[in-house]
């Protein structure tokens, strides 16, 4: 497949998370658990039969870890997804990048220069406009707004978990620890908060069944497949279009409608994030031959 068309596919796949987990209506928890383990028990034949589970130790611990901090990202994002609209709950899961710059310089000392920097002024910047000056000073967050945010700092942290491990490990074997953690990690939750998995209408299970299909397994190997070929830079600017998208199919399948604060401060996040993913010109690019 041609990795521009592949990435496109699997944009167009997430979006339609949101979208499942509203119209399931049912514990958040429980769509994160069947999210990951119906694409689960897909691939599972799959690497079993190509021999793709082998693994050393530290591959193994890692896929773990990355798995259950996974498993809490879309678990606390599913969460805000019944407490705010599904393109402003989207919007500020997407400010992964963010946190990760601010992780690597707090953490790791990398600079991130002045482009992240920049950029990530405009997205606070544009935050701001979206929740409300007002609700800001006076401390009056809304709970899906906290726990959006919440779900992209888990995501961040997922990102820096990984992101040294990808270039040594099978993706299709990263995936199958990772989601077996990830399901394992979501079942005890479920069970310890007494949440009914079992006895739903089908209509909640085709939900599943999609998340599990489309969204997860679809959707994250067309990514992976299309980071492959193109730049990660590309395809991580690329992939804020998936705030569009979920935004396009919000309106058009459960009638959702922004405000106009919302819409202004949506775009000027997506503007600051995607000025974090610029890269400076050299002094060489500058020079008119």
């Amino acid at each position: 497949m041609n990795p521009k068309l592949s990435l496109v596919i699997g944009i167009l796949c997430i979006s339609f998370s949101p979208i499942f987990v509203k119209l399931a209506g049912v514990s958040p928890i429980g769509s994160a658990f069947y999210r990951v383990f119906v694409a689960w028990v897909c691939l599972a034949p799959f690497c079993i039969i190509k021999k793709k589970l082998k693994v050393d130790q530290k591959q193994l611990l890692v896929s773990i870890a990355a798995g259950m901090v996974f498993a809490m990202d879309i678990a606390v994002w599913n969460i805000s997804l019944l407490k705010i609209s599904a393109t402003v709950s989207t919007l500020i899961a997407n400010l992964a990048p963010v946190w990760v710059g601010l992780m690597s310089f707090l953490f790791l000392r990398k600079r991130s220069g002045l482009l992240f920097w920049i950029g990530t002024f405009i997205a606070i910047a544009g935050m701001v406009i979206l929740v409300g000056y007002e609700h800001i000073l006076h401390m009056e967050l809304n709970t899906g707004i906290l726990l959006a945010m919440l779900a992209s700092f888990f995501y961040a942290t997922y990102i820096m978990i990984t992101k040294n491990i990808m270039a040594g490990i099978d993706v299709f074997s990263f995936m199958f620890y990772s989601m077996l953690s990830a399901s394992i990690f979501l079942l005890v939750i479920n069970g310890c908060m007494h949440n009914d998995i079992i006895h739903l209408s089908l209509k909640v299970w085709l939900c599943f069944i999609g998340m599990g299909l489309i969204c997860q397994l679809a959707g994250w190997l067309t990514i992976n497949y299309s980071l492959r070929y193109l730049e990660s830079t590309k395809v991580s600017i690329a992939l804020l279009s998936q705030t569009v998208f979920a935004g396009l199919l919000a309106a058009f399948l459960l009638h959702e409608r922004l405000g106009f604060n919302e819409i202004v401060g949506s775009a000027i996040v997506l503007g600051g994030i995607a000025v974090t993913f610029l890269k400076p010109r050299s002094r060489k690019a500058e020079v008119v031959v």
